[in-house]
């Protein structure tokens, strides 16, 4: 599966480097740097598939007289000589498609900029069944000519001197397109918005002329709508520790732990999500206490008249009866036994029972004692 990869580093005197020994690393052969005296022999490495250098116009140079051209160019002691394009190169491709892709890339560089390109092709590294007892879970392939089995980074590392370049090599200004810092104050697209796009159309164009259905996509992961966390770049200085000593490399740990960080972080996600959802269906009881208490009280109120209807009746009649007593109609006091007549006897005889005297109880004679008269 072609996976899309892209990256760009400052070759920087301020942090101890310097373009002969990157570019010596590179390519896997021997500079010696006229302006420090220092040697850089890399004639050993292993893994270097080709290289080239290429000027503006397609003119040629050597590579040592190039860099070291470079590093007497510049005078300041914190310069960035240099500037790093490291692309991956899909495996689905043959040799020679991978080198006509890097090429063709390389002289496209030194055009639009006008700068000097050194390009070096890396072969895959070797997986033995050492390398798979530590980490089977890594990914290999088998190489169809040779059967070698590998990892399968076929990737390209590609140098642009900081400075103009001509096509016989006379060296200029800087070159401020390749500056973030410039690009940025310019609003203007810097180098790695400006090559990330064009490098996925020149590998989708290679696979497609190959006629391979797999495409690499510069976008990021949330853009494509995939729902995963970015992978990592191990590095070769942890994988060359992992393989020597057989232990993990600071590097592993610290993506384990952002790993276990993500996880984490997911997990809080959802328990978030899951209380959100569940607050949503519970009633809010901090609204106004005091409002909430009169609508009670009416509502109580209201139910205790609907609950003692009968009280309401008998306080309506009773109101009636006095009025019906008060003024009798002229039917009602001819007839002695209408309920209105004989509520009025009865009133009478109680208010003449009130107003008459009391009637004296005879007293009770007291027995006499037969002793006391003695």
């Amino acid at each position: 599966m072609a996976e899309y990869h892209l990256a760009i580093k400052p070759i920087s005197r301020a942090a101890g480097r310097s373009a002969t020994a990157a570019a010596a690393y590179r390519a896997g052969c021997e500079i010696v740097d006229e302006r420090t005296g220092e040697i850089h022999d890399y004639s050993k490495k292993q893994g270097v598939y080709d290289s080239l250098v290429t000027l503006p116009g397609g003119g040629k140079m050597a590579r040592s007289d190039l860099w070291n051209s470079v590093e007497l160019h510049h005078k300041r002691h914190d310069a960035v000589v240099a500037r790093e394009i490291e692309v991956a190169l899909p495996s689905e491709l043959t040799d020679d498609d991978r080198i006509d892709l890097a090429g063709h890339y390389a002289c496209e560089l030194a055009d639009r900029y006008g700068v000097a390109v050194d390009i070096s092709i890396h072969e895959p590294r070797t997986v033995t069944d050492r390398d798979l007892e530590r980490d089977p879970h890594q990914y290999t392939e088998i190489d169809p000519v040779t059967g070698r089995r590998h990892n399968g980074n076929w990737h390209a590392h590609i140098l642009l001197s900081a400075c103009s370049c001509s096509h016989d090599g006379v060296l200029g200004k800087k070159v401020t397109e390749l500056d973030p810092i410039h690009c940025q104050r310019a609003k203007i697209l810097n180098l790695a918005e400006a090559e990330r796009p064009r490098w996925a159309e020149l590998a989708n164009a290679a696979l497609a002329k190959a006629g391979k259905s797999a495409r690499v996509d510069h976008r990021t992961l949330i853009a494509q709508g995939i729902d995963r966390a970015p992978t990592l770049h191990l590095g070769p200085a942890a994988h060359g520790y992992e393989r020597r000593s057989g232990k993990s490399s600071r590097r592993r740990m610290a993506i384990d732990d952002r790993d276990d960080a993500d996880r984490r972080l997911a997990a809080a996600q959802a328990k978030g999500a899951a209380e959100r959802l569940y607050a949503a269906h519970i009633i809010k009881l901090d609204g106004d206490i005091k409002a909430a208490m009169t609508e009670r009280d009416q509502l109580i109120s209201q139910g205790q008249k609907q609950q003692n209807p009968m009280q309401d009746l008998i306080k309506m009649m009773t109101e009636q009866t006095k009025k019906v007593v008060e003024k009798p109609t002229q039917t009602q006091s001819k007839n002695p036994f209408s309920m209105a007549s004989l509520i009025q006897t009865e009133t009478k005889r109680m208010q003449e029972a009130k107003e008459s005297p009391e009637l004296e109880k005879p007293k009770k004679k007291r027995r006499e004692d037969p002793g006391m008269g003695m």
